[in-house]
């Protein structure tokens, strides 16, 4: 037997062995419980305190990664920003570039098609002028022409010629004959016969000059050379060297109207 004190009330009493073993089993029991308890409970508190750390650690690596998938999304960003201003400045310059050179070429086009304007604007109102100069003229000389009979016409033509020798003979030819052919004495006779003699009255040149001319109401219309034949033969009967017709019968002839037309060679 055994002798137990209390711890509460301090008294003794006595245990056998197979009680005290009991006890002792108890007691061990009861501290491996608590010790196992408190284990368990560190245990415990250090799964979570590795929990924490882990999740903490997950957190933190987490926002690591974040942070860097932030700044690269960042980055990329700012990349591609840069290459749309790139390109839309590259777009820019060359919208600037086609419109400028579209502008230059509207300019060039309205430039050349005003020019052209001006230009068809000046010829029309040259040709009109010309035009109405000409029907003016036309309408002056049909006005004339229908006041005139067809011998005034002639006598106007040959007005106009003694007129216009008249005005230089006294400095051209102030020793010259030039007067109207009245000698009708072998059935026909010229218009006017002109003669120039040197200071000796030594004769250098003489002409027979027939001027002709008709209305545009005249029914029959004649030509130049119905009259050469005649006029040759009033020449040479007036010993005369040569032989002048003044014509206006023939006004839309190419040969004619460039000047005076020799055609000495067909009474040679």
């Amino acid at each position: 037997m055994q002798d137990i004190i209390c711890p509460h009330c301090n008294k003794a009493f006595k245990i056998d062995q197979s009680g005290y073993a009991e006890i002792v089993k108890q007691i061990r029991d009861g501290e491996f419980s608590k010790d196992l308890h408190d284990r368990l409970e560190l245990a415990d508190r250090d799964k979570q305190s590795a929990i924490e750390l882990a999740k903490n650690k997950l957190e933190t690596e987490l926002m690591r990664v974040r942070g860097l998938k932030d700044a690269e999304i960042q980055e990329l960003k700012s990349k591609l920003g840069a290459i749309e201003v790139s390109q839309k400045l590259v777009l820019t310059e060359s919208l600037y570039s086609l419109e400028k050179e579209r502008d230059a070429l509207k300019n060039e086009v309205d430039r050349e098609k005003y020019e052209k304007q001006l230009a068809e604007k000046s010829l029309k109102e040259r040709f009109e002028i010309q035009i109405k100069d000409r029907d003016d003229t036309i309408e002056r000389l049909k006005d004339m022409k229908a006041r005139l009979s067809t011998k005034m016409i002639g006598e106007t033509l040959e007005q106009h010629c003694e007129t216009e020798f008249n005005r230089i003979r006294a400095t051209a030819f102030p020793r010259a004959y030039f007067e109207k052919d009245n000698d009708a004495r072998t059935g026909s006779k010229g218009d006017y016969i002109f003669r120039d003699s040197d200071p000796e009255d030594t004769e250098i040149v003489s002409i027979m000059f027939e001027m002709k001319n008709e209305s545009d109401l005249t029914a029959t219309k004649k030509k130049n050379e119905d009259f050469l034949k005649e006029l040759d033969k009033d020449r040479n009967e007036k010993q005369c060297e040569y032989a002048v017709l003044v014509s206006l019968l023939e006004p839309e002839s190419e040969l004619y109207n460039i000047g005076i037309v020799d055609v000495s060679h067909n009474f040679n």
